[in-house]
């Protein structure tokens, strides 16, 4: 789910819109089709609201390259990681209805939760679990549902913690996760009674109107008008299956389809200081919780001589949300991404105005960033500047030199010679705290690589150097190739394995590097 992360690069985002105050869809119909011409993108939809209305929301190109069905404003998409803002909103509820209190320790309230460290377990609060302050490493844990189709449970989150190798002090300093975000949904459903996903349709989706959306792609009741993941590669695009979440317990933290008419209802409520209805008659959130959300929580950068374009001080992670100020105004947005599809979604409180776009292609020339960018600098009154080249030229510049890594690695392959090496001597059964057992063995001759709980995680060991193999997973939707380096001991006998993503491009979720693989049998 690295896609959150691009709102981090601190990317200059520019457009050749003639900048005004009053943006017409034709304007942005122009910015779209201009950024389909040049960017490989099977689908996108886009909605703006402004002043209380929905000024804009259309679909653009197709569902799947294989039925070729139209996007349209109410088309579904995977919002991935924008998941996360309706779980802090659905905690603000439970605050409201005076069921916990931000300030309240996890454990009161799931005494089974175990961190790395017995203060940190003793004190990690509510709002712990939302700012990504925790001490863990970026990502940590990911790998347990990164590929899809593993089998652990909410269960095996929280037992994992424990395990994992701080990387900063508590509090400290900003590393984005996601098992957190799964423990604070399982909070919603211990203090509800009901499951994340029953809370969020219940008490949130359902209120605003947002008949569409779901918690979770196995809970959709209606499959039409939904949109499959697309992969571009070399500018041809590959369709994709939608990542599959099994019991859901990705949900708090990535698990939402929605719509880019139902999410503009979901940011005019937040524009409207959380109330909603024609007249405005009512209250999801009240304000002073509403507004908690929505403070610099963990400080992620700050700047006394920012650029003359952004003029962007501050860099900060609320409660579900990315904050930062442009050009004197604050701007709230976040990102998410799933395997084909990238979203985002965005609103500048002072002026009034919003933005959504959703796009299932990945990277799509990251449109999602480009087009919700080019739109608020419209109302910012930012310089004019080319923002699809230069991302087209950084992204372009960014798989070069992933490629150039990957090249390397596997010619080294080609002609690396295991001659001296007795393969039988590395099957075995290895075992991580909190990943669970992998299976080394011998197929036709070759060894393999099996997660016994992530199935996906399967794949041919060709020998690199030294001790250290380079798998090829069977796995292809997203790259993530990985170095196996075995440990031996003073016998040169294996004893476990350390492993690391061969492609620096590899997304953040496979966190190989947080494995401690130690042979059991």
């Amino acid at each position: 789910m690295k896609k959150f992360i691009i709102l981090l690069l601190c990317i200059s985002l520019v457009s050749n819109l003639t900048y005004s105050q009053a943006l017409t869809s034709k304007q942005i119909d122009s910015l779209v089709n201009k950024t389909m011409e040049v960017m490989p993108l099977a689908g996108i939809a886009v909605a703006v609201v402004k002043d209380g209305k929905v000024i804009h929301a259309k679909g653009y190109g197709v569902t799947s390259i294989k039925t070729k069905e139209k996007v349209d404003e109410n088309t579904l998409f995977a919002i991935a990681s924008n998941s996360k803002s309706f779980t802090t909103a659905a905690l603000a509820i439970l605050v409201d209805e005076g069921k916990l209190s931000w300030q309240d320790k996890v454990v009161d309230y799931i005494p089974e939760f175990k961190m790395y460290d017995p203060y940190v377990t003793a004190n990690f609060n509510i709002q712990d679990l939302l700012t990504h302050r925790s001490g863990m490493g970026l990502g940590a844990g990911d790998l347990m549902f990164f590929p899809d189709g593993s089998n652990f449970t909410i269960k095996d989150v929280l037992k994992s913690f424990q395990y994992q190798k701080p990387v900063s002090a508590f509090r400290t300093k900003f590393d984005y996760d996601n098992l957190l975000y799964m423990v604070a949904g399982e909070v919603v459903a211990r203090v509800s009674g009901m499951s994340w996903a029953d809370f969020v349709e219940k008490k949130i989706m359902k209120p605003l109107g947002m008949n569409r959306s779901a918690g979770g792609y196995q809970l959709l009741k209606d499959k039409k008008n939904v949109s499959m993941p697309h992969a571009a590669e070399k500018g041809v695009l590959r369709q994709l299956q939608p990542y599959q979440d099994g019991d859901g317990t990705l949900g708090a933290a990535g698990g939402i389809y929605s719509s880019v008419n139902d999410l503009s209802k979901w940011l005019l409520m937040h524009l409207n200081d959380a109330k909603y209805g024609d007249a405005l008659q009512s209250q999801l959130i009240t304000t002073p919780n509403h507004r908690e959300m929505f403070k610099p929580h963990t400080i992620i950068g700050f700047n006394i001589k920012p650029d003359s374009r952004n003029k962007r001080h501050l860099n900060a992670y609320g409660l579900g949300w990315g904050i930062e100020d442009q050009r004197g105004n604050i701007l709230i947005s976040h990102t998410g991404g799933l395997p084909g599809m990238l979203s985002r979604t965005a609103f500048i409180p002072e002026l009034n105005v919003g933005v959504v776009v959703l796009t299932n292609t990945d990277p799509g020339g990251y449109s999602f960033q480009t087009i919700s960018a080019s739109i608020l600098d419209t109302y910012l009154g930012k310089p004019k500047t080319d923002l699809i080249s230069r991302t087209l030229k950084n992204i372009q510049e960014n798989e070069s030199m992933g490629d150039s890594v990957t090249t390397a690695v596997w010619n080294t392959v080609k002609t690396a010679k295991a001659d001296h090496l007795k393969l039988e001597n590395f099957i075995g059964t290895y075992r991580d705290p909190w990943f669970g057992e992998v299976k080394i063995a011998l197929k036709e001759g070759k060894l393999w690589f099996t997660s016994a709980r992530s199935p996906k995680l399967n794949g041919q060991m060709f020998y690199y150097k030294a001790n250290t193999f380079a798998v090829k997973w069977e796995y292809n939707e997203m790259p993530c190739d990985a170095f196996a380096i075995f440990q031996v001991d003073e016998e040169g006998q294996p004893t476990g394995i350390r492993m690391k993503s061969i492609s620096p491009n590899t997304d953040f979720s496979f966190d190989f590097q947080d494995l401690d693989l130690q042979k059991v049998k």
